[in-house]
């Protein structure tokens, strides 16, 4: 693999000033000595100076210029500002900024065969930019594939809703799912000399032909865990009003009463609708 190696370029502001200044003596030469051999050798010099001219370029704030010499990778500068290097040398900027992208709504299966949809956001910036430059053939592009190569995969090994405790979903362990996703894309991009700064998803949904069920499914979910939550609450009311009841000396119960007694709590409590009262002037046992 190509390692970026940085090199120093020369500072450009001082060799524009040098190059200039040599087209000056140039010409005021061929004005005070006007023969044919000093105006051809000044013509010659302004062709080299002009050609060393070109060895000008200039390099951004988190900019880098890989620089070549007949496809050979000479080294890499990173320094902001007018730089000079050898003319012939080929220069390729590469930004070294912060990027980021949001990739395309995928349809996948999750660990349990249910097809969803689900997409990230990527953050990524290059650090290596002869890896970036020479390891891949379009380095932007293989982000973006990998990127959604890696989150397929993410999406196949885990449920979209957790249907136990302890079991991981993306829909509720987003910080895990983030962290894992980030560093499945950067095993990834490694080669490509890039670093994902972060990754998360950005969309997840469960795919429209099984959304309706989906939302049914979770609707009975929540009904049941309501009711359990209602079923213990009442258990719990009941048996404080049978403790003090027994306690007080308000009444005697017997099993018979104190199982209807407890029929009647429970019906009250769990209730989806308000107790219509009935006045018995009975007993129980007629």
């Amino acid at each position: 693999m190509i390692r970026e190696r940085e090199i120093q370029a020369a500072p450009g502001g001082v060799m524009l000033g040098l190059f200039l200044l040599v087209f000056l003596l140039l010409g005021g030469g061929c004005f005070a000595v006007p023969n044919a051999v000093v105006i051809g050798s000044a013509v010659f010099l302004a062709v080299v100076n002009f050609v060393l001219l070109c060895g000008l370029f200039m390099v951004q704030p988190n900019q880098a210029a890989v620089l070549q010499l007949f496809g050979r990778y000479v080294g890499t500068v990173r320094a902001d500002g007018l730089k000079w290097a050898n003319p012939f040398y080929t220069k390729k900027r590469i930004s070294l900024r912060v990027r980021n992208f949001e990739s395309n709504k995928l349809k996948v299966n999750d660990h349990d065969g249910n097809p969803i949809e689900i997409a990230a956001v990527v953050v990524w910036r290059v650090v290596d930019s002869a890896e970036a430059a020479f390891e891949v053939d379009d380095y932007e592009h293989f982000v973006h594939v990998q990127s959604e190569s890696a989150l397929r995969n993410l999406a196949t090994q885990y449920c979209y809703d957790a249907h136990e405790e302890s079991q991981m979903s993306l829909r509720a362990n987003t910080g895990e799912i983030a962290e894992q996703l980030r560093s499945e894309i950067q095993a990834r991009l490694a080669k490509a000399g890039v670093e994902v700064v972060e990754a998360r998803i950005s969309h997840l949904a469960y795919a429209p032909e099984i959304a309706g069920a989906m939302l049914r499914r979770q609707q009975a979910s929540a009904v049941i865990a309501a009711r359990q939550k209602i079923v213990e609450g009442a258990v719990g009311m009941v048996d404080m009003a049978l403790e003090l009841l027994q306690k007080k000396h308000v009444v005697e119960l017997d099993n018979d009463r104190k199982a209807a007694m407890v029929s009647n709590l429970l019906v009250v409590l769990c209730g989806d609708h308000e107790a219509q009262p009935i006045v018995n002037t009975g007993t129980i046992y007629q």
